[in-house]
């Protein structure tokens, strides 16, 4: 079982990401204050996550409170102090402390989303992905630095997907909008489907769909339709005989020359030559996701 505690790793490997130190801690004294231009570990990022009670960040002149259920995300060195104010309760709180060539990179682009502060519920895919990695080093006691590293490494996948997601703010009846026209767009591709069909299904203005869908997923509902038939049609090229005249209008492309520029802008081939070419292209099936 769990418990409050914490590890470090000391090795010089810059050219892999790394742990330098974890840990779950309780802070009650102000005495707990670290200002980013000051620390000696250079090249470092920090994560930190507070369970309960309450801690405060100074970040571009600016504070920012740090109750519950709120992280951040810093650099060091960079211009920041995150500090204990000595409340009634004491600050409870978890933290990944990563370096490497890798760790910086993948931070600065999750910082660039301006996601310094992250709001994340106790059981959200980010923090659950910290107990597992917590629970493979206190439990398992897993040192071994390459093994630390893919488990690093596949926690900040999660952070780069939630802060993608944190920065797109959209709300959860927007998202449930948004999966509703992905999934009837998946299941009825073959059919003839127009901006109108597909928000009277979801219940909106075609033109707020189109806004909604933009905004979470950088592409427009048509694109999205559009690749999820070129997945299918690519597919019955590489594993059936079917005539491709006939997997254009299967794949709900409206004629055979329509088919073959579509396809010719997505592969720089037509159909034909991507059937023949089965050395070069033998995969069973390319996703646009």
């Amino acid at each position: 079982m769990l418990e409050p505690s914490s590890y470090a790793f000391r090795n010089e490997d810059k050219s892999i990401l790394t742990i330098d130190s974890i840990g779950w801690q309780m802070i009650s004294s102000t005495e707990y204050s670290f200002r980013g231009e000051e620390r000696p570990d250079c090249g470092h990022v920090i994560f930190q996550y507070t369970l309960s009670g309450q801690g405060f960040i100074e970040y571009e002149n600016q504070v920012h409170d740090l109750p519950k259920e709120t992280g951040f995300l810093v650099k060091v060195p960079s211009q920041h102090r995150y500090y204990y104010n000595g409340q009634k309760e004491p600050w409870e709180i978890i933290w990944l402390n990563l370096r490497g060539d890798e760790a910086n990179r993948i931070w600065d682009y999750v910082i660039g989303l301006d996601v310094p502060i992250l709001r994340q519920d106790s059981d959200s895919p980010l923090i659950q992905g910290f107990w597992r990695l917590m629970e493979k080093i206190a439990v398992e006691k897993i040192t071994d630095k390459y093994t630390l590293s893919a488990l690093a490494y596949e926690w900040m996948l999660l952070l780069v997907r939630t802060c993608r997601e944190q920065s797109k703010e959209i709300s959860v009846t927007s998202s449930t909008i948004i999966e509703k026209a992905k999934k009837f767009m998946r299941e009825h591709y073959p059919s003839e489907l127009t901006l109108d069909i597909l928000s009277e299904h979801c219940g909106i203005n075609k033109h707020h769909l189109c806004r909604l869908f933009q905004k979470a997923e950088q592409t427009s509902p048509l694109a999205y339709l559009r690749d999820r038939r070129m997945e299918a049609a690519i597919a019955l090229l590489r594993t059936t005989d079917t005539p491709i005249h006939e997997i254009g209008r299967l794949c709900g492309f409206d004629s055979p020359s329509y088919f073959g520029k579509i396809f010719r802008e997505y592969m720089s081939m037509t159909p034909k030559e991507y059937r023949m070419k089965i050395l070069e292209f033998p995969y069973s099936a390319i996703y646009y996701e």
